[in-house]
């Protein structure tokens, strides 16, 4: 690993994120940088930092609104932020604001900026649906053309068919599966039981539902104000979720034999998060109080789109824990993204395996089971929902939070995203320093 200037470690000073809310809901008013500026604002106000000294603002989604393709410049704008600063927009499916994170983080370890700001908005009640192909390629023509008799000659191309919308698929471009059914796959290649699924699904909401309760996530979480509602709460955790409530849905993707239902996946979700990250020297000579040191991060794809799409996390933890000469058993507090209950089992077992990691990475890399009680101790994905560009920032504040908690010194928090896409962190505690 590059070393780096005591001055300029990189750290995470303060997050926010809005509530998580199921889709088609209160956040159905708003479009997507109105929910990035809603994080924006909350974290300015939480971080105690002038604005004029944040030097890029950089977020991520990944349900494009096309009259607002650069999201960030717009909610960094709404929010208040000065028009000064530069912004732009990531797109790397689920992990984009892991890599907005990432090179925010680089640019401060090399010494090119003091404070920055990444995190990520997702607004699946706004989806953009679209004319079909057809309509939209002949307007185009249509608009192009100064012949009357030529236009019409085009329109009339047309047939009532074509009138039909295209609507966002949720499906992998290259492979045409959708991610259920990828990670049907997985369970076909590696193993994974439906009833460890469930059981793993009812704990998820078991630990949200407690966390909220502590008032954890009440931590992170700033009001968003609609037209009509004052947003205060996640509202997808099911306290009452249980292993035999789950076993009585049906397989959604594999009917016959598969192991994936609408209960132990996460749901689509609205939401949005933003992290202010910081050099090290000029945090603490301001007087703020880091929450977490960011030591290392790594990004992956993986090998057999068709087959491990969801591997990311075991295809790029390994590799973290060898650069910076760590184990798994010196890892306190994990957060992995519940994309899947079936997905997270099954990486962990993947990590766990030493014939896997020896064909992967080698002898040398390190190998290890995660320990249930040290993963997602707080409930995942699975409970708060996923919304796709602001999970990152649910899933590092909230592993920050819990090595102060836990008294632990390092974190691991790591995503698979569509695409065959992971990415990993590894955090520290400011105890340490």
């Amino acid at each position: 690993m590059m070393q780096i200037p005591r001055e300029n470690w990189p750290v995470l000073v303060a997050a926010a994120r809005t509530p998580f809310l199921e889709s088609a809901g209160a956040y159905s008013e708003l479009m997507s940088y109105e929910l990035g500026a809603c994080a924006l604002r909350g974290l300015m106000e939480r971080a105690a930092l002038d604005p004029q000294l944040i030097e890029l603002v950089v977020m991520g989604t990944v349900l494009h609104e096309i009259n607002t393709t650069n999201v960030a410049r717009e909610a960094m704008l709404s929010a208040g932020l000065p028009p000064s600063i530069p912004a732009y927009t990531v797109a790397m499916a689920g992990i984009s604001p892991s890599v907005g994170v990432m090179n925010i983080c680089s640019e401060i370890a090399l010494g090119r900026m003091q404070f920055g700001i990444a995190g990520g908005t997702e607004n699946f009640s706004d989806v953009p649906i679209r004319l079909s192909q057809k309509i939209r390629r002949t307007l185009m023509k249509v608009r192009q053309s100064r012949d009357s008799r030529e236009r019409v000659k085009l329109l009339a191309q047309l047939r009532p068919w074509d009138l039909k919308l295209d609507l966002p698929m949720s499906a992998d471009y290259t492979t045409g599966l959708s991610m259920g059914s990828a990670c049907e796959a997985m369970v076909r290649t590696f193993g994974a039981s439906r009833a460890d699924s469930d059981a793993f699904t009812a704990h998820s909401h078991t630990a949200a539902a407690a966390a909220t309760q502590a008032g954890h996530y009440r931590a992170q979480i700033v009001p968003v104000k609609t037209h009509s509602a004052n947003v205060t709460d996640d509202n997808s955790v099911r306290p009452d979720t249980s292993v035999e409530k789950l076993a009585r849905l049906k397989p959604v993707f594999d009917k016959q034999n598969g192991v994936i239902t609408a209960g132990n996946a996460s749901r689509f979700t609205d939401g949005a998060g933003a992290v202010l990250l910081g050099a090290l020297g000029q945090v603490q000579a301001r007087g703020l109080q880091p929450l977490a040191i960011v030591r290392d991060y790594i990004l992956a794809g993986v090998n057999k789109l068709e087959t491990e799409m969801l591997l990311g996390p075991a295809l790029t933890i390994p590799k973290l824990l060898a650069r910076n000469r760590l184990s798994f058993d010196d890892i306190g507090v994990w957060e992995i993204h519940e994309a899947f209950a079936t997905q997270v089992l099954i990486n962990r077992n993947c990590m766990a395996s030493p014939d896997f990691i020896r064909q992967r990475f080698g002898a040398s890399t390190p190998c290890g089971e995660i320990p249930l009680e040290k993963l997602n101790a707080w409930g995942g994905s699975l409970a708060l929902g996923n919304p796709f560009a602001a999970t990152g920032v649910r899933l590092l504040h909230t592993a920050a939070q819990r090595m102060q908690a836990e008294n632990q010194r390092y974190a691991v928090v790591a995503t698979c995203a569509g695409g065959g896409l992971g990415a990993a962190l590894l955090l520290e505690t400011p105890a340490s320093i």
